[in-house]
């Protein structure tokens, strides 16, 4: 995994961009329009984006139209997958640990509410 995405995705801007272009393509003007923010501001973060890889750009006269390229984020979720996989772990250990408790303090209710013989 190419570590120039988490540093593309780090700003705000650009991941809202991301998630804008996850609905498909859009030109510089109706990514500033949605995000509200300056066309400079969105052709400067569009650039960051095309760099790292994470969206190509398409020339349709005079406007250039930015798509989302998946193989970065798949690459992102290849490289995640494994931590996921340890927070599974960890968490099913963690619920094996509560039924354990959960059954001890059960058969401690039954046993205080007996009565002596």
């Amino acid at each position: 995994m190419d570590i120039t995405t988490f540093g593309a995705l780090s700003e705000s801007s650009r991941l809202r961009i991301v998630e804008l272009l996850s609905t498909g393509p859009h030109t510089v003007g109706e990514i500033a329009e949605r995000l509200q923010i300056r066309q400079p501001q969105a052709s400067k973060h569009l650039k960051v984006l095309l760099e790292s890889g994470l969206v190509d750009v398409t020339a349709e006269a005079n406007r250039r139209s930015y798509s989302l390229r998946m193989q970065p984020l798949r690459e992102m979720d290849a490289w995640l997958e494994r931590y996921r996989r340890i927070w599974e772990e960890r968490y099913d250990a963690l619920e094996d640990y509560l039924l354990k408790l959960q059954a001890a303090d059960e058969n401690s209710d039954i046993d205080s509410k007996r009565k002596p013989e």
